[in-house]
């Protein structure tokens, strides 16, 4: 089955950096749009970031801070975040538009896990 599977470090210190990667494994027949959304707590799920892998979406709040890339031979997307504020602080989650092998005309979008990244001092 298709699967987005996260991995990172979630605590840092305000002004600090870190890096978050999501890879899309399983019987895949093409990886279209990848993205990052975040859920602070008591809130809905907002959009990031997102790459087709030649352009790229930020959210007004972290544009400047934040960089999202693409490796396309791995089927990762990563979030490169710097600068990191307390407000920063939410579950960031993985999305990508995917067409599976199994059905390879339609286009269904998948999670990752979640991950929490929490920026305190």
């Amino acid at each position: 089955q298709v699967q987005l599977v996260e991995s990172g470090v979630g605590l840092v210190q305000p002004v600090g950096s870190l890096k978050l990667s999501c890879v899309a494994s399983g019987s895949i027949f093409s990886v279209n749009a990848m993205g990052w959304y975040g859920q602070a707590p008591g809130k809905e799920r907002e959009l990031v970031a997102t790459t087709t892998g030649f352009s790229t979406k930020y959210v007004d709040s972290v544009k400047g801070r934040f960089t999202i890339s693409r490796d396309n031979t791995k089927n990762t997307v990563y979030l490169q975040m710097n600068s990191l504020k307390p407000e920063d602080t939410a579950v960031y989650y993985c999305n990508a538009k995917i067409q599976p092998m199994t059905t390879r005309f339609s286009e269904f979008g998948y999670w990752g896990q979640g991950t929490q990244v929490t920026v305190s001092s």
